[in-house]
């Protein structure tokens, strides 16, 4: 079974991954904990780092790649990150949203900082993302149409939202545990 779980920072895709491959007990792959690791190795911010990226497309191919090759070599995984769905066709493709607001003051409660400095710094890296996915593979980050499932992480919590899709899932599963084509 390979599902994607895919979401602007702040919408709960981190959560609900953790939730959802302990529920299952599949491995769960994050390109956001690859670009956090790749950013403090090289001693720099999100903010930084995502400007980089924005010159060295080599670092966001870098990352969609071994997602590629994650989802086209192993079952029983879900792939985190804002392009995972693109990166897996064959998959579930989830995208949790909700409210910039909202998914700021989630950032603030993580990261333990100002709301403004967290709102200016989330608009910066959406705008950088999604420069870079439209320059690099031609995807606007906002044409949710290739998703199965959009849930709005703002009205229900983590574990509803696992509920929901753990009935989505079950429903996919065949006799033999894996899903079934679309």
């Amino acid at each position: 079974m390979l599902i994607t779980i895919s979401g602007l920072p702040g919408s709960g895709t981190t959560t609900v991954s953790n939730l959802l491959a302990k529920h299952y007990g599949m491995e769960m792959v994050s390109a956001g904990e690859v670009f956090r690791t790749l950013a403090k190795e090289r001693g720099l911010t999100l903010a930084q780092f995502g400007a980089l990226a924005e010159k060295d497309d080599s670092i966001d191919v870098q990352i969609d790649k071994r997602q590629q090759e994650i989802a086209a070599s192993r079952d029983n995984i879900i792939l985190e990150g804002r392009l995972a769905g693109h990166m897996a066709p064959h998959a579930l493709k989830v995208w949790l949203k909700a409210p910039v607001e909202i998914r700021v003051k989630r950032i603030v409660s993580r990261e333990k900082t100002s709301f403004q400095k967290a709102m200016k710094e989330t608009l910066e890296r959406e705008a950088s993302e999604s420069l870079r996915y439209r320059e690099i593979y031609g995807i606007d980050i906002n044409d949710l149409s290739i998703y199965d499932i959009v849930i709005d992480s703002n009205r229900w919590n983590q574990f509803q939202i696992v509920h929901i899709l753990s009935s989505c899932i079950d429903a996919l599963i065949d006799k033999g545990g894996t899903v079934e084509s679309s």
